[in-house]
């Protein structure tokens, strides 16, 4: 097996004495897709943050391509080809669509490519493209996650964390959506990390899958090699 893209050893988190993450360590072998599952709680989020540089981990080791990433800021590792889409599609909803997405070519390293970027998002969005010039706030919760993922993708990523992207959502969202994660991993070959709650679409989605329970990674392999009931025991530590 060759070297991961992303690697995680033992990595804990805290929020002042609360222990998020405990100790987590999984692999993310690049060109796939990995699912990370766990109920509310679990510290998927925080484990998403801290790889992405907005959480300091209090100890462990983050490698990405190779190197140590552990502890530096999110604007060092974004330019790495490291991206995030948070929970929540998060936007500047006083700040147009496009301007939103502009935002994501911001580091230097990706502004040359940025109206090509912008062309590739709005052939995966083409509704955003419809509403570019509208205020972010206007859309629906689905647009703006749509926002939210373009952003991303305009950091020309060669990972990218989705956090919870069906959070909210209609299903015939949810649904259109997935398919474009999973269009984007099969024409361009982007590693994905995609963060659920929801065990049957993680595993269906993901080549590999991970379980968090309590701050702890507890079960990793193959999604097609995991059992249901395997899966259960660990989601919920029975």
């Amino acid at each position: 097996m060759s070297e991961p893209l992303l690697k995680v050893e033992g990595v804990q988190a805290k929020y002042g004495d609360f222990i998020a993450v405990q100790s987590a360590s999984l692999d993310v072998p690049e060109g796939k897709i990995v699912s990370l599952i766990g109920s509310n709680g679990a510290g998927k989020s925080t484990l998403m943050d801290t790889i992405a540089g907005l959480h300091k981990p209090s100890a462990g080791k983050i490698y990405f391509k190779g190197e140590d990433i552990t502890g530096l800021p999110a604007e060092k590792i974004v330019t790495r080809g490291l991206s995030l889409v948070p929970q929540g599609s998060r936007c500047f909803i006083r700040m147009s669509v496009e301007d939103n997405l502009i935002m994501g070519s911001f580091p230097k390293n990706v502004r040359a490519k940025a109206k090509d970027s912008l062309e590739r998002v709005y052939s995966l969005f083409p509704v955003l493209k419809e509403k570019r010039n509208d205020a972010s706030g206007s859309l629906s919760g689905g647009q703006r996650q749509m926002v939210a993922i373009g952003r991303a993708l305009m950091t020309n990523p060669e990972l990218i964390l989705f956090d919870e992207i069906s959070l909210g959502l209609a299903p015939t969202i949810i649904k259109d959506i997935y398919a474009t994660v999973k269009d984007i991993n099969r024409t361009t070959g982007m590693t994905v990390v995609l963060v659920e709650q929801d065990t049957h679409r993680a595993i269906k989605t993901g080549e590999f899958c991970h379980v968090m329970l309590k701050g702890n990674v507890v079960l990793s392999g193959r999604s097609k090699e995991l059992g249901d009931d395997e899966i259960k025991k660990a989601y919920f530590g029975i």
